[in-house]
């Protein structure tokens, strides 16, 4: 494959929708993660579990009228998710509806190991996800919930009030609150129809605006100018950004465990286990 062209690259199911460009993703995708192990070996208490929140949508509508094929990305989701699975937490899986989750799959690294042993183990369950409600039943009981990245956590999430009763159970029972890239506009559904977001002073790292403003467009990741801006509106709920640029930097606040890109998956992972491991020991 020509791996110079910028230009977006057209997705025939769907008019005028298009999956980033060659070139853009010879630069953000590789045929192995940079994985280097498991935080430990030991394992957390049995019947340990953790939500993950998908994205059920496909395309972004951009500013220009064309479509952005998207989704949840395969490294932020199924890296820290590996993670988790070896240290044995317990994984379910929901989206909104019920529909199944929806994966970035032209960023699937076909040579990792743990990312394949993730998805294989976890692939009945994407497919065929539980509908987010019935995580809120009352027998249902999680160590924290997990939205992956991927730009498609931006349609539906933060507009989700079963998204929001889901987060304001994890505060309540101090949850952990993990995303990373752009998963954390799942967040602001923590805000719906309220004078204050709750995790308003809490600081998370989140995919930098200024790559999706320009680079992202100019190299063809993007087919133009999304519909709205993550960070500015991570901002304007009150929320601190911690990073400024995509360098792979994870931060904790409080239960609250964030990265800022594809990138920090590996030791977001790590973060999420030793924090598990401290709050469940088996």
């Amino acid at each position: 494959m020509d791996t110079s062209s910028k230009n977006p690259t057209i997705d025939p199911a769907e008019e005028n929708a298009f999956f980033p460009s060659p070139y853009s993703l010879s630069q953000y995708t590789a045929p192995k993660t940079d994985f280097d192990g498991t935080y430990s070996n030991d394992q957390v208490a049995p019947y340990t579990k953790v939500l993950v929140v998908g994205t059920e949508e496909r395309y972004m509508l951009m500013q220009n009228g064309k479509m952005f094929s998207t989704g949840n990305h395969p490294v932020e989701s199924l890296l820290p998710i590996y993670h988790m699975l070896e240290a044995g937490v317990e994984i379910e899986v929901a989206t909104l509806t019920g529909a199944p989750i929806k994966f970035e799959w032209w960023a699937f690294p076909q040579e990792d190991e743990a990312i394949r042993s993730a998805w294989e183990r976890l692939k009945d369950q994407f497919k065929q996800p539980m509908p987010l409600a019935k995580a809120l039943e009352e027998d249902r009981k999680y160590a924290g919930i997990f939205i992956p990245g991927g730009h498609g956590a931006m349609l539906n999430l933060p507009e989700s009030k079963d998204l929001q009763a889901a987060l304001d159970r994890a505060l309540a029972e101090d949850q952990l609150l993990i995303s990373l890239c752009h998963g954390p506009a799942g967040f602001l559904a923590a805000g719906l129809d309220r004078e204050t977001n709750p995790l308003a002073g809490y600081t998370m790292c989140v995919f930098p605006d200024a790559l999706d403003a320009s680079a992202n467009i100019e190299i063809g990741y993007l087919p133009g100018k999304m519909p709205w801006a993550l960070g500015e509106a991570i901002k304007a709920a009150g929320i601190k950004i911690a990073n400024e640029t995509m360098s792979g930097m994870v931060h904790q606040d409080r239960n609250l465990l964030t990265g800022d890109s594809p990138l920090a998956s590996n030791e977001l992972g790590k973060l999420v286990v030793k924090n598990l491991l401290e709050r469940h020991p088996a």
